[in-house]
């Protein structure tokens, strides 16, 4: 915390060196400019109406963390730490009438929603940024049932964090779809180059645009929605079936607390699709549930059931260790 306060005062300070989580693969050494930091919290800050003080639940050596602190500490006010997801004991420690603001992910929110004096204190923060993952309906209509001011955010190490609220991006950030709907995105939050790694840095930022690995589409509200990412899509028994739609039908089930679905090798439909999750749900029931809405083809041909998924230091559900695992 000190250093980033440092950081913000010093004349021409060098860039900050991210890495990202590598949830899905190997990490990244992402080089951030304080230009770009600071892009992200002034248009943050407009785009919420209001600043003050930040409760800091993520590691500080990742993005959303770092942008926590920075955000606190523009506002003039030094940030709590949740120690143990703990939102009522630090939101208690601010005796003043100063706005207060949480970044959490997906399952740090699911999390919390179980416990309702958590969930007492998170609804007094004037807006809760849910980012790091895509935000199930059902979990956000829980939330905002409960009085939790939630907005849903997506971006990356590689945008100095959230660039998108709620499907529209911040002040200054444009945002297009390329092939197969790759989001692309340009504007004063990009970062420079990934760390000594100029064929990545050539191969992911073209004319001024930086190529994310997640599809999106704009719904008729012109907002973008992400539907997975660009390599989320398996082939089973020839039928394309995207990942993370399959998944965030499962969460929504009422007895699915977490869930994940992964493709792994076959010898008869090629991929299999098989789902780990926390729950004790039949699994005929669970394969009826999702050709509800889906085709019967895309459920899970296996479910897996553990107490909890793996977490990464952020916050984000171990993809990788969990496809290790299978």
């Amino acid at each position: 915390m000190r250093q980033l306060s440092r950081w913000l005062e010093a004349d021409t300070p060098a860039p900050l060196l991210i890495e990202t989580s590598g949830s899905t693969g190997r990490p990244k050494g992402v080089v951030v400019p304080r230009r770009a930091v600071l892009a992200s919290v002034e248009a943050s800050a407009r785009r919420l109406g209001e600043s003050g003080r930040w409760l800091l639940a993520l590691p500080s050596s990742y993005v959303a963390g770092v942008q926590v602190i920075v955000r606190s500490l523009v506002a003039g006010h030094e940030p709590y730490v949740v120690d143990g997801l703990d939102i009522g004991r630090a939101a208690a420690a601010d005796h003043s009438d100063t706005p207060t603001f949480v970044s959490l992910v997906p399952t740090q929110l699911h999390r919390i929603l179980g416990n309702p004096e958590q969930v007492a204190a998170l609804a007094r923060c004037h807006t809760v940024l849910v980012g790091g993952g895509g935000l199930d309906a059902d979990l956000r209509r829980r939330a905002e049932e409960q009085g939790v001011s939630l907005v849903a955010t997506y971006g990356s190490s590689e945008t100095a964090g959230g660039c998108v609220y709620d499907g529209v991006p911040l002040d200054g950030v444009g945002v297009t779809l390329g092939e197969e709907g790759r989001v692309r995105i340009a504007g004063p939050t990009l970062f420079s180059h990934y760390h000594d790694d100029p064929e990545l840095t050539a191969a992911t930022v073209v004319d001024g645009w930086f190529l994310t690995s997640d599809a999106g589409r704009f719904d008729e509200d012109g907002r973008l929605r992400i539907t997975g990412r660009i390599d989320d899509v398996v082939i089973s028994g020839g039928v394309k079936i995207p990942l993370a739609t399959v998944a965030a039908r499962l969460r929504a089930h009422c007895l699915v607390e977490e869930a994940e679905v992964f493709g792994v090798p076959d010898p008869e439909w090629g991929q299999r699709l098989v789902a780990v999750l926390v729950g004790s749900v039949p699994d005929a029931e669970l394969r009826d549930w999702i050709s509800m809405e889906h085709p019967r083809s895309w459920a899970p041909r296996e479910f897996r059931r553990v107490e909890r998924l793996p977490l990464l230091p952020n916050g984000k559900v171990d993809r990788l260790a969990i496809r290790t695992g299978l």
